[in-house]
């Protein structure tokens, strides 16, 4: 387990590997957004994670994006760049750069929701060096409890302020809620959520579903009865545990 700058500047986003090793060849990889609100990194939402990922032979890289008071675009670009950090070392850490993908959960999931949305220039303008000359699009994203909505009702003014500032206008947060960046070239998306999140409504993951469907994007859905927002791995939780298990039938679906 090791930690890597992934930006030349000193005290910027890093990336910590828990690689895994394969006898069938390189492994797939994914890139694991913690949630906090763009304000706080989850420590539970990060290495708990990357080694569940590992027990199902999938390579994991925790993302520290950078965080309040930086604002967007700097996180989508720490994912971004991320991303194509592991698809330039992937031949050195038995990484198969074809199958990268993006896990998130709270926030983080948004992050990860905005980078397989994504389509703007800022993913394809010129590259800087060679990691930059990677693709930084996600094969698929796991999506778990996800802000998905920072304009509207069922919008999580926390996430929102501390991506955008208190400031915003409505026009930008609509342009960065994920349901309304989805297009045909979506990649497939599984998501979860419980039905009595307090913190963040269930609203935000059936939105981008419904988004999803609408432009015939490959999605999982689960909604659990009951469960506190921040679950991570929900192991204690014996209904909402269950998530793991049908993300792993959902990775092992998509060849991974």
């Amino acid at each position: 387990m090791i930690e890597h700058p992934l930006w030349p500047t000193a005290g910027a986003a890093t990336v910590t590997a828990f690689p895994v090793a394969r006898e069938d060849g390189p492994a797939p990889a994914i890139v694991v957004c913690p949630g906090g609100a763009y304000h706080h990194l989850a420590e539970h939402e990060g290495a708990p994670v990357a080694r569940w990922l590992n027990s199902l032979g999938i390579a994991a890289y925790v993302l520290r994006y950078r965080i309040a008071p930086h604002r967007h675009p700097l996180p989508l670009l720490d994912a971004a760049r991320a991303v194509r950090w592991v698809r330039h070392h992937a031949a050195g850490h038995g990484v198969d750069p074809d199958r990268v993908g993006v896990l998130g959960f709270s926030a983080g999931g948004h992050l990860a929701g905005l980078l397989a949305t994504e389509q703007g220039p800022m993913l394809t303008e010129g590259p800087h060096d060679a990691v930059d000359e990677a693709d930084p699009r996600p094969g698929l994203a796991v999506l778990c409890y996800p802000v998905t909505a920072l304009a509207g009702p069922f919008a999580h003014r926390g996430s929102s302020d501390n991506l955008l500032g208190a400031d915003a206008p409505e026009a930008v947060r609509e342009e960065l809620s994920l349901a309304s960046r989805v297009t045909g070239g979506t990649p497939p998306v599984f998501l979860w959520h419980t039905a009595d999140d307090e913190a963040v409504p269930v609203a935000n993951t059936l939105m981008l579903s419904q988004a999803l469907a609408g432009h015939g994007v490959a999605q999982e859905v689960h909604v659990y009865p009951s469960g506190r927002h921040g679950l991570g791995l929900a192991g204690q939780d014996p209904v909402v545990g269950d998530w793991t298990a049908r993300c792993a039938a959902f990775l092992r679906g998509q060849g991974w």
